[in-house]
């Protein structure tokens, strides 16, 4: 298995603070995670890890924590759920390292929270959407973005408003996407529309024609997906060569990540992406965020990098606030911390399930992201009805 290790410098350490010892003050404050960095799963695992970066950089500039310079040790799990698990306890029971941060998606943060509950670490995970990792009685993990089950609401709500009647619903048949087309379902229904067509397709999946051609039989007003990034991509790229028209066409993750268009073009206009976060939300520390962010990679931040660095900023926010790393501490102060970061609110229940970050569906319109739902944060309106393929 090929692994990666990043060491994030950044300023000296000072000695002693909160009580810890001059050795330990001069030593770095490891923290660990896998990412996703290759695989299905690599896109979006691989802006989390720069999110990551950011926090690290921006923390150590500030003089670390609790005085200590943080250094991330971080590894490739490859997309894998069981090659997740060995890093983790690897982290853990080899690295030594004194802090873990969750990996990319539900599926492999599912896998592997068992191992940070063991060992009695606390696991901020910034990206892992699904309710039920969260509802099973563990104290020390903490979600950051909204639940998947609303993933696909701002595309229900604007299509139920404009009068629209059925909706064909697909997925990886994965946790997360299985999680989001169970809530799309019902708040579809909920709305009126009438579920024409569910189905799912397994992970890693290329080819999607015969599932295209059985949307195209029922002839949706809506076609609602619950996606990653390659699938996305693969689903519109098809819905052109075979000729399917429906009146709105929405993805989950995927559609909102600027390699969306880059690698689509003119096929990605209209298409309407779910996201945590955009660049234009009303949000503390943006402008320093996108700064920092985009002079060290080169490129825009999608919402997984946003989510990376601001689960880092919750976790180190918590350990500040109980002055140790002493994992029931921390959860402590995690439990009962309300904050607005440059990703927007974090408040979690006592499960660690979070109860105040709102997500928000772009629209691609002229090559550009525009936030066309919920209308008190939108950034433009949304262009509808989708035209045809032949008429663009």
């Amino acid at each position: 298995m090929t692994t990666s290790l990043w060491k994030l410098a950044g300023a000296a350490a000072v000695t002693v603070l909160f009580g810890i010892s001059e050795v330990e003050a001069q030593a770095p404050l490891k923290i660990g995670a896998s990412l996703s960095l290759t695989g299905t799963y690599a896109k979006p695992g691989t802006y989390q890890k720069e999110g990551y970066e950011i926090c690290a950089d921006e923390l150590n500039a500030k003089g670390g924590l609790l005085g200590r310079k943080v250094e991330f040790v971080m590894y490739d799990d490859q997309s894998s759920t069981q090659t997740a698990q060995r890093l983790y306890e690897k982290l853990i029971t080899e690295d030594k390292v004194e802090a873990v941060m969750g990996p990319y998606s539900s599926a492999i943060t599912e896998s592997v929270a068992g191992i940070s509950e063991k060992y009695k670490k606390v696991m901020v995970s910034p990206l892992a959407a699904t309710t039920s990792i969260f509802r099973q009685g563990r104290k020390y993990i903490f979600m950051v973005i909204s639940p998947a089950e609303f993933y696909l609401e701002g595309l229900v709500d604007m299509g139920a408003k404009r009068g629209l009647k059925t909706i064909a619903i697909v997925n990886e048949d994965t946790l997360f996407p299985k999680a989001t087309v169970v809530g799309t379902e019902e708040l579809a229904k909920k709305r009126g529309l009438q579920v024409v067509l569910r189905e799912a397709y397994p992970k890693g999946n290329t080819d999607f024609s015969a599932l295209l051609v059985k949307i195209k039989a029922v002839n949706p007003d809506i076609i609602a997906a619950a996606t990653y990034f390659d699938d996305a991509v693969a689903i519109t790229r098809q819905m052109k060569e075979l000729n399917v028209n429906p009146k709105m066409f929405g993805v989950t993750v995927g559609g909102d990540i600027p390699e969306f268009h880059t690698l689509l073009k003119q096929n990605a206009e209209y298409v309407y992406g779910s996201t945590q976060w955009d660049e234009v939300l009303p949000y503390p520390g943006q402008k320093e965020f996108l700064s920092a962010y985009q002079k060290k990679f080169k490129h825009e931040p999608s919402y997984h990098a946003a989510a990376g660095y601001a689960g880092c900023l919750i976790y180190a926010e918590g350990v500040k606030r109980a002055k140790s790393l002493d994992a029931d501490l921390v959860r402590a102060e995690l439990l009962k911390l309300k904050i607005r970061t440059a990703f927007g609110d974090y408040t979690v229940d006592q499960d660690g399930f979070q109860t105040a970050h709102k997500m928000v569906m772009i629209q691609w319109q002229d090559g550009k992201r525009v936030v066309v739902w919920p209308d008190d944060l939108a950034s433009g309106k949304l262009r509808f009805p989708t035209p045809p393929w032949s008429q663009r």
